[in-house]
């Protein structure tokens, strides 16, 4: 087996050329050190459907896969083309992939804002995205995949919040509401 070929990026721009088969590039208007996250969990999904394919583990490589799927939305190689106006469930779809993506990149320790999600998505208009981001946090946390913390505290999704809020995965420990721990 033969060196795998140089992706060709097309004239546009808006698929590489990899061995004779066309792929979705990402989005060219994420902000560097976003790119460098998504992308980095991107392969370490990468690596940990491998390492389930050898350990022959269906349920660890069904959830990879499914981590490759959501940087790969986050992306934009999957879901609404970033080159056309996002749909309004497009564009909350790849907001969700963001959070979800950069939460699980960052690990349980440490957090995001919604706005690293808002400036992944909305390049430099990333502003006007920031009601439709804290929504999708607060689904994200209703469906128990993320935590939203206030000054250090886990507060209620439901709850009326104001303010600047973070964003922790909880993928990888309990989530705590109240100092309890949710089952």
């Amino acid at each position: 087996m033969g060196a795998p070929s140089e992706p060709e990026r097309t004239e546009d721009g808006r698929w590489l050329v990899i061995g004779g088969r066309r792929w979705r590039a990402s989005d060219p208007a994420i902000p560097a050190p976003f790119r460098r996250e998504l992308v980095g969990e991107l392969m370490s999904a990468r690596r940990a459907v491998g390492a389930a394919k050898r350990a022959e583990d269906p349920a660890s490589e069904a959830g990879a896969r499914r981590r490759v799927h959501q940087a790969k939305v986050a992306l934009g190689e999957r879901g609404d083309p970033w080159w056309e106006p996002a749909s309004p469930s497009g564009r909350r779809q790849r907001l969700a992939a963001s959070v979800v993506t950069m939460t699980g990149h960052r690990g349980p320790d440490r957090t995001i804002c919604p706005s690293d999600a808002a400036r992944a998505v909305g390049g430099e208009g990333w502003r006007a995205l920031m009601e439709t981001a804290r929504e999708v946090v607060r689904d994200l946390a209703l469906a128990g995949e993320v935590e939203i913390n206030q000054k250090g505290q886990v507060i209620d999704p439901v709850g009326k919040w104001r303010g600047p809020i973070r964003v922790r995965s909880v993928a990888a420990r309990g989530s705590t509401v109240d100092g309890e721990v949710a089952t």
